[in-house]
């Protein structure tokens, strides 16, 4: 467990709590070591409620409150919510994480001004699956955070999230293939459990073997870094009953299909 840490949350939406319920549930902090404000502070009560976490009233709050300061607002917000609490963020040694897509240190850098120098921030783009401790941070290599930040960073977020860090020009196309590709995972897990159904099998029953099996095939290649056309090879028998639905796939531009999904965000 992050000892004496406090963790605050400006934005409490689906992102941050998934965060939050992952620091949780991993043992990272206690519920009690967070808090967070939100533009409906009625709706973040009932939220907050579930980890134990504190509400507060403003982003000014939890930025003299909180150790780390995750940024998890709309990126359209933060230059209104942000720089006029940026003394805050200057304070007592406290570092900040930003989560908002689009947002690098260079542009908080020009926020800030004159108070960049004094503030310490680490730009990322997390995915929901950190909720269960399998997430993926993409982290931006330009950071402002000192070497014991740093160490903070890893031993809070290491946890529950693949933390890779990656160049300030590729932050996009990295947050496309982890954080917009679970959504189109969750529609290759809907397909699967729809095919199972089609053919007898209850739709509970489809859908965990669908997503134990996509679980498991990401494992294996994190355990072994095998490419995953070698991965696929192994599962194909010549003339067998696999290779016949990899080439229906491939006819149907399955990876086409995919690679465009892609370049409609970046694109």
């Amino acid at each position: 467990m992050a000892q004496n840490i406090t963790i605050g949350f400006i934005g409490y939406g689906n992102m941050a709590q998934a965060i939050a319920q992952g620091l949780v549930d991993a043992g990272v902090v206690n519920g009690g070591d967070i808090v967070a404000c939100a533009a409906h502070y009625d709706k973040l009560e009932a939220s907050t409620a579930k980890l134990g976490a504190r509400p507060l009233h403003s982003a000014r709050e939890v930025a003299a409150a909180a150790d780390v300061v995750v940024i998890a607002i709309k990126p359209y917000q933060i230059e209104s919510v942000i720089k006029p609490i940026a003394d805050e963020f200057a304070k007592n040694g406290r570092f900040v994480v930003s989560i908002a897509a689009g947002w690098d240190l260079a542009k908080y850098q020009k926020l800030f001004g004159d108070l960049a120098q004094s503030i310490h921030i680490q730009c990322t783009i997390p995915n929901t699956p950190m909720a269960v401790g399998k997430g993926v941070l993409v982290t931006e290599t330009d950071n402002t955070l000192t070497d014991m930040q740093t160490e903070v960073f890893e031993l809070l977020f290491g946890p529950i999230s693949l933390i890779e860090r990656v160049d300030t020009a590729h932050m996009t196309i990295a947050m496309v293939v982890a954080g917009c590709a679970p959504a189109f995972t969750d529609m290759y897990i809907e397909a699967l459990g729809d095919a199972g159904v089609q053919y007898g099998l209850q739709r509970a029953t489809a859908y965990r073997l669908a997503a134990k099996t996509v679980e498991g095939v990401g494992a294996l290649y994190m355990a072994t870094g095998t490419h995953p056309g070698a991965m696929k090879d192994a599962v194909c028998s010549p003339g067998g009953t696999t290779i016949r639905g990899v080439a229906k796939l491939e006819k149907d531009g399955f990876r086409g299909a995919v690679i465009d999904a892609v370049d409609a965000i970046v694109g």
